[in-house]
């Protein structure tokens, strides 16, 4: 199966293109909470586990975006394991770079990440990213390529097309209800922010001053 995928390019309708986008958006942003918690639980000098993200769900939006970029710029390269490997490096570093430094130096929000307090942050670069994070980025970028993508255009097209399609609609919608419920609706109805109700139970934040 792998070998005819990379040697042939998947005959996808919009309609298959666009359930395949919904489920990477969602495989994503997990994969990217997953791969956080488990990072900082680390950080922590293993005694701490912390909540990541602003959802109720274990999702990381920029993850998302991080695979759509590998997704586009690496697919017609992946005869080239090297080149999906750089060109993700590069690109979600770069996006990664100015995210952080635009929401966080120019729009005053909230730093959610800062290389300069944690491990492993060998070419740090003003705490927005190092080598460690790209490297890592690079090695999901060859899982995402030749992991998870195969398989899942296997199963959209296949005869079950139909029930996958309305499954990965509900699943993208819950999530999507849920990031932007907590960035932008919270305040405007009772039920509290995933953030001021995990903090109730006393599950613990990791919060970053620079």
């Amino acid at each position: 199966m792998l070998k005819e995928y990379i040697e042939k390019d998947a005959k996808l309708n919009k309609k298959q293109f666009i359930c395949l986008l919904l489920i990477v958006d969602v495989l994503a942003g997990i994969t990217g909470w997953l791969y956080e918690y488990i990072f900082y639980y680390f950080n922590s000098g293993m005694k701490t586990f912390y909540m990541r993200g602003r959802n109720y769900l274990p999702w990381i939006n920029i993850y998302m975006y991080g695979s759509f970029l590998i997704l586009f710029l690496t697919y017609r390269r992946r005869k080239h394991p090297l080149q999906v490997f750089l060109i993700s490096a590069l690109s979600t570093g770069i996006l990664e770079f100015f995210s952080g430094y635009i929401l966080y130096d120019k729009l005053g929000w909230t730093r959610c990440w800062s290389y300069n307090e944690e491990i492993l942050n060998f070419g740090n670069i003003g705490g927005f990213v190092c080598l460690r994070s790209v490297t890592v980025f690079g090695l999901f970028g060859l899982l995402l390529i030749y992991g998870a993508l195969p398989i899942l255009i296997k199963i959209i097209q296949s005869k079950h097309q139909k029930l996958v399609f309305t499954l990965s609609m509900i699943l993208f919608s819950i999530f999507m209800i849920d990031e932007i419920y907590n960035l932008l609706l919270y305040p405007y109805f009772p039920i509290p922010s995933a953030e001021e109700y995990y903090q109730s139970k006393g599950i613990q934040y990791i919060y970053f001053d620079h």
